[in-house]
């Protein structure tokens, strides 16, 4: 990757690091904030959370406890950066706007927010480092284009497994394999009817500090969905059925199995998005074909499979303790480790978990109301399905059934909502 250790050093060596500033400091917002300290050529200069004791404490488990300023002033926060300090605030603004600034991490997992936050690095010409993947599904296509005509990069996250997948289909689109199928391994059982509430899930999440509703995201196969979504929409790749097929295989027979129903495996088409439920987890995966008799006997050869599919595998994803990567292609080299393409391919829509009542508001991906699935656009269009995205604070205009799909004329939605408006525009103009 262009020598990105060295170029690092250089810019240590020469005072000119790349200069960030995270928004949300979660769990994987906290990861991020140590992996940097630990980096040449690139300081965090500003974390921001809702609360920014959290951000402060995301600075402290860095190792870093001295010369920091909680502020939620602009003009203090410049002149603290400019002192050599650095920033723990609870405002996003000021992320956006510092001087200093070059690259913004969206690390919050709110597609409102998400909305909001790259409309304020257009404003302010501050590439974007997209890991709310939410967000991406939903609006991505006119914000890449947005940030396009601005001069800035947008681009999802290297280490997640969007960002991790669109890797290896880039690797293996340059070298002419036909690609058939993309996909991830589940790191937990489906249960699509989870919920934050039930208590297998409450004291797994309490052991793994997690909030209940991101792990139930997780376990009732939302965040899955959404992340096939993200991989479609940046490669083309369709899912073969409604929810993709989700097999239980191991990772020696993904190449059998993503075949085609002719060839001895589950697939209709190819060129698709999909997961495996097995030893695949925490890895990602594409599966490749070629025509040609002297690359096919390299590959055999090779232990990348007997034909007529190949298995290119990476074994992990270190989703945060990567990102700082994206952030330094941006800066540096302008370029995105994935993007959208300039129209979505797959939309994830929104499916009732249980039966729901008129006038109810739903709540969060993860929680109770309704789980994502992936399906193409084209059918969600045509069928009126609301994007997940869009579902959180509607209010049902209707009663709806459990396992049934919410449509738009189903719901009533935020008028107000950034995010609301970025989509109709980019239904109108995108497509």
């Amino acid at each position: 990757m262009y020598e990105i250790d060295r170029k690092l050093k250089e810019l240590s060596q020469a005072g000119t690091p790349v200069r960030i500033a995270l928004i949300g400091a979660g769990q994987m917002g906290k990861d991020i904030v140590s992996q940097i300290s630990k980096m040449e050529g690139i300081i965090c200069d500003i974390v921001v959370d809702v609360d920014s004791s959290i951000a402060l404490e995301a600075y402290h488990l860095s190792g870093n406890y001295d010369n920091i300023v909680t502020t939620d002033s602009l003009e203090e926060a410049e002149a603290a950066i400019n002192s050599g300090k650095k920033i723990a605030s609870s405002s996003y603004i000021i992320a956006t706007r510092l001087s200093s600034v070059q690259c913004v991490i969206d690390a919050t997992g709110s597609p409102e927010m998400g909305a909001r936050i790259t409309m304020e690095c257009i404003f302010y010409k501050k590439h974007i480092v997209m890991m709310n993947v939410e967000c991406d599904i939903t609006i991505g296509p006119i914000l890449r284009k947005l940030c396009e005509q601005a001069g800035i990069v947008y681009s999802l996250t290297a280490g997640d497994e969007p960002g991790s997948i669109i890797e290896i289909y880039r690797f293996a689109k340059a070298l002419g394999f036909e690609v058939i199928a993309a996909g991830k391994g589940k790191n937990n059982p489906l249960d699509i009817y989870a919920n934050p509430s039930m208590p297998e899930w409450k004291e797994k999440a309490e052991k793994r500090e997690m909030n209940p509703r991101m792990l139930i995201e997780f376990v009732d196969g939302s965040k899955t969905m959404i992340e096939m979504a993200a991989v479609s929409n940046a490669t083309g790749l369709l899912p073969d059925i409604r929810g993709m097929h989700g097999p239980k295989c191991n990772v020696k027979d993904l190449a059998k199995v993503f075949s085609l129903k002719s060839q001895g495996g589950i697939l209709e088409h190819t060129g698709v998005v999909d997961f495996g439920i097995g030893d695949i987890n925490p890895g990602v995966f594409v599966i490749v074909t070629t025509d040609n008799q002297r690359i096919i006997d390299g590959l055999v050869q090779r232990d990348m499979g007997t034909g007529p599919n190949y298995l290119l595998y990476r074994p992990y994803h270190l989703c945060s303790i990567e990102t700082p990567i994206t952030a330094v292609q941006e800066v540096v080299y302008g370029e995105s480790t994935a993007h959208p393409m300039d129209h979505l391919t797959s939309e994830c829509i929104t499916i009732a978990k249980k039966d729901l009542k008129k006038g109810e508001i739903l709540d969060a991906i993860g929680e109770y109301c309704y789980r994502a699935s992936i399906d193409s656009h084209e059918v969600a269009k045509r069928e009126n399905m609301l994007p997940i995205g869009l579902a959180k604070g509607a209010v049902l205009n209707c009663d709806v059934d459990k396992d049934e799909v919410i449509t738009y004329d189903m719901v009533s939605l935020d008028d107000n909502s950034v995010l609301l408006q970025l989509r109709r525009l980019q239904d109108q103009l995108l497509g």
